[in-house]
């Protein structure tokens, strides 16, 4: 048995499917951990989806910022634009089914014995592993409920950028769903820069990569994330694994297998 992880697939179903191939994944035996963004940007979302539903006994996921996007579209919480290639998922017979099967996944995964952490996008520096679990619980609680639609009407707000334990409780939920599917940069208080997304060599101090600000609270964990494409050519200090390669946008769709600790690529095809 081998553990596999990706990320930011994004509808690029050829490239997934020639990725998977290329790597020996085997749908019997293996794992695969997905960190967020199984659709949106590329052409093939309702594919993607319905092939990893598919095998999804062993599939281990946890919800990006585009798949939150897709939902909150889906339930009207959002409006739909040209450059998700929601359509054919939005008309298709399998959406209701797949929307509650998608809804019900995961903002967090942890193997406390393999000492693994995967999130979507990151980890707030002023948080510790059971904070960390305890705000991943209590979103998936609310977007698992049968009222989940005015949990994510409430959710979108970019001001909630500072992590404040007597901030109210709603406010500590915004400030979570931002740092697990949309952070990047942090100023060294912790406090978050929800608007920048070059890569760092275009960034001044005092804005930093999240990884950067040292997660004094999490130790020994390998913390694999997705979410942020324009991180190539980035020094990435251990622990940390970034597994964006940017496919969508015309680079690579990466895999990494924990066992051997190797790499796997496959190139955009395009659309």
């Amino acid at each position: 048995m081998s553990t596999y992880f990706i990320s930011d697939i994004h509808g690029c179903y050829k490239e997934f499917k020639l990725l998977l191939e290329k790597s020996d994944f085997n749908y019997t035996k293996d794992y695969l951990w997905i960190a967020g963004d199984l659709v949106s940007r590329g052409p093939d979302s309702l594919k993607v989806l319905k092939y990893i539903y598919s095998f999804r006994k062993r599939v281990k996921i946890v919800l990006g910022n585009h798949d939150i996007n897709l939902i909150s579209v889906y339930i009207g919480v959002k409006k739909n634009k040209k450059e998700n290639f929601f359509d054919e998922f939005l008309n298709s017979e399998d959406s209701f089914q797949l929307i509650n099967w998608l809804r019900k996944q995961s903002l967090l995964k942890i193997d406390k014995k393999r000492k693994i952490i995967m999130v979507h996008a990151g980890i707030s520096p002023k948080w510790n592993i059971n904070t960390l679990q305890f705000y991943a619980l209590a979103i998936e609680e609310f977007l698992s409920n049968d009222n989940y639609f005015l949990f994510l009407e409430a959710m979108y707000n970019n001001n909630i950028n500072f992590w404040d334990i007597s901030l109210k409780r709603l406010d500590r939920l915004r400030y979570s769903m931002n740092t697990f599917t949309r952070m990047r940069y942090c100023y060294p208080d912790g406090q978050l820069n929800m608007f920048y997304k070059q890569s760092p060599k275009l960034i001044k101090y005092p804005l930093l990569p999240w990884f950067f600000i040292h997660q004094r609270l999490i130790k020994d964990y390998s913390i694999f994330f997705g979410h942020w494409s324009s991180l190539k050519g980035t020094y990435i200090p251990k622990p940390f694994f970034s597994l964006d390669g940017g496919c969508c946008w015309g680079g690579e769709l990466n895999m990494f297998r924990w066992e051997d600790k190797k790499w796997f690529s496959q190139s955009y095809l395009g659309k």
